[in-house]
């Protein structure tokens, strides 16, 4: 009897050229981040008309802010750990066509528990969404470029964001906070039927739990046509498959200390990230109008914060490729620790408001997508959705505290120079996270030329 031959199916992926088929699921995934990007700046863009149309204090109007993010933190994790195990694609397209129905639900909403529960419901799939869309890119992407590929594909969450802001501008004064859940669920439904009929499932994941064989072998040769194929093939993975809770995985085998680190880095940029998110223009609307500038300014500067991150992440991921993770990560903390904490100081020009929060955005919303394709290399395929997603979820319990603190603080009425003096500190402790988990997995982020995924 004929021995099969064996595929190599990551050696494969990582010496590939980038062709259509890949480009295209790029671009999937890429839609899929700026729909979950879109729905976290568009809720802080509809703060401030929410709250005067509804007459709510800023302690509720945290709680609103937070509910969808209480939602992702249950969705990044289980269903981080269900996509290990049936793969990303069902759950992507679940997730998307499950997010589209509910957000087109939101403006039924006539009380705050309504909406308090359909954004806690709607962001249990949301919070699927980037850590199976960042795997999926990693495992399409040649070894070679897959660092860039990740975060530039990573910055369409942030494109998301900016969107929003940019729609919201224009949408809520027109026709009120309504019409941007009624945008931002028609998007995640075209998304979801595009990836039912374009979108494949990840090749090293087949190959390792031996499913679909009819599949891989055709997805593979859109990859390289050069691939063998036939009945004696049989398509590998150096890997072995893991038994057991994935979660309860990442703290086998010596990944306990860089998970911890990765965790705290996690909660400290997306307490940051969502805090200015959410808060921003509700914040910065004093400090315009007494700069004698209109209101609608403000929500401007919430538009330049995420611009500033999809600038940030392309540049980021430009660096990290030359320098590494350590150094750039470590530096566009520092940096975004400093600008924070000049948001708002008193006195300060509107020019340089909008300069400091560039910055700001730079360093936070910039470093998010970094450190999304940093978590994809600390672990194998059956660990990855739930290593990022488990990062993601610990992160989401951040961007639970900073909006919902900053809102009682408001209510404390602490001053604009207080909250962002305060916002700053988590950055710098980031900042230390990023260097402990150098000394702790020195191979993998001491060194750009290191492998990116752990094959």
């Amino acid at each position: 009897m004929e021995t099969p031959s064996a595929v190599n199916v990551s050696e494969i992926i990582d010496n590939s050229q980038v062709g259509r088929f890949q480009l295209g699921i790029f671009i999937l995934c890429g839609l899929c981040l700026i729909m979950d990007g879109f729905d976290v700046q568009a809720i802080g863009y509809v703060a401030p008309a929410l709250s005067q149309e509804w007459k709510i204090s800023g302690a509720i109007l945290g709680s609103v802010l937070s509910a969808a993010l209480v939602g992702v933190l249950f969705g990044s994790i289980f269903l981080s750990m269900l996509a290990d195990k049936i793969g990303r694609r069902p759950v992507l397209i679940g997730a998307a066509l499950c997010f589209s129905l509910l957000t087109l639900l939101t403006p039924l909403a006539t009380n705050v528990g309504q909406l308090l529960l359909i954004r806690f419901l709607a962001g249990i799939p949301l919070g699927s969404i980037m850590p199976n869309a960042m795997s999926l890119v990693g495992e399409y992407s040649p070894r070679r470029i897959r660092i860039p590929l990740m975060v530039v594909v990573g910055t369409g969450f942030t494109a998301g964001a900016a969107i929003g802001g940019v729609l919201a501008f224009w949408l809520v004064p027109n026709f009120g906070w309504r019409s941007i859940f009624l945008v931002g669920g028609t998007i995640p439904l075209l998304v979801g039927i595009f990836m039912y009929f374009l979108l494949p499932e990840s090749l090293q994941f087949l190959a390792l739990h031996d499913k679909n064989p009819q599949a891989l072998c055709r997805w593979l040769a859109r990859v390289d046509p050069s691939v063998a194929a036939g009945p004696n093939i049989r398509y590998v993975v150096p890997e072995k498959k893991l038994k057991g809770v994935p979660l309860v995985k990442l703290f086998q085998e010596g990944r306990a200390p860089r998970t911890i680190l990765l965790w705290t880095i996690y909660f400290m940029n997306l307490l940051n990230l969502y805090f200015l998110s959410s808060w921003l223009p509700t914040v910065a609307t004093p400090m315009v109008k007494a700069a004698g500038a209109p209101p609608s300014v403000a929500l401007l500067l919430g538009t330049t914060l995420q611009m500033a991150g999809v600038f940030g992440s392309v540049f980021l991921g430009w660096l990290v490729q030359r320098f590494g993770f350590t150094l750039v990560l470590t530096a566009s903390f520092i940096v975004a620790c400093a600008n924070i904490a000049a948001i708002g100081q008193p006195g300060i020009s509107l020019s340089l408001l909008f300069i400091v929060v560039f910055f700001a955005g730079l360093g936070i919303v910039g470093s998010q997508s970094v450190v999304n394709a940093l978590a994809a290399t600390l672990y194998p395929t059956d660990l990855r959705s739930t290593g990022i997603g488990s990062g993601l979820g610990v992160g989401r319990i951040g961007s639970i505290v900073g909006p919902q603190v900053a809102g009682i603080l408001i209510g404390l009425h602490w001053q604009a120079h207080q909250l962002f003096l305060t916002a700053a500190v988590p950055a710098l402790i980031a900042a230390v996270m990023v260097l402990l988990l150098h000394a702790s997995v020195k191979p993998q982020v001491s060194s750009a030329e290191s492998p990116v995924m752990v094959h």
